[in-house]
């Protein structure tokens, strides 16, 4: 399943050039995965599980300046499942025009909030994760 998130760019997003900050990026991309998580129930099933998302690692290309009153639009799927880790890949348009302002890969493992320790992906947790892949 690919989940599109929309975000106006507003004043506060820019730097000293006029453009959106580098950082701003990072916060786009997470405000769209936690949609596409409410979106598909997983934040309830991760939690009734007592598993959380842990981010452990994000490549991001950055390749055209968004600016002030653009419309981003911000489309995030399932890439990956591995068996301790799976990647969301990211990408990051502005609408109305043919340019995709950033991209990302982002690698994820599930933790037991138990123990503070990252578990294998397997069983009824890698068929939720898989069933992203095949929608």
């Amino acid at each position: 399943m690919q989940h599109k998130t929309v975000i106006k760019v507003r004043g506060y997003h820019l730097d000293i050039y006029q453009h959106v900050n580098n950082a701003r990026y990072l916060e786009f991309l997470e405000e769209a995965r936690w949609g596409y998580l409410e979106d598909t129930g997983d934040i309830q099933w991760f939690s009734q599980h007592n598993l959380a998302w842990v981010i452990v690692n994000i490549n991001i290309n950055y390749r055209v300046a968004a600016t002030m009153g653009q419309t981003l639009e911000v489309y995030t799927r399932f890439s990956k499942v591995g068996g301790k880790s799976a990647v969301v890949t990211q990408e990051v348009r502005i609408a109305g025009y043919d340019a995709i302002a950033a991209d990302a890969q982002v690698t994820f493992v599930c933790l037991d909030q138990k123990t503070g320790k990252a578990v294998a992906i397997e069983g009824d947790l890698r068929q939720r994760l898989e069933q992203h892949l095949a929608e």
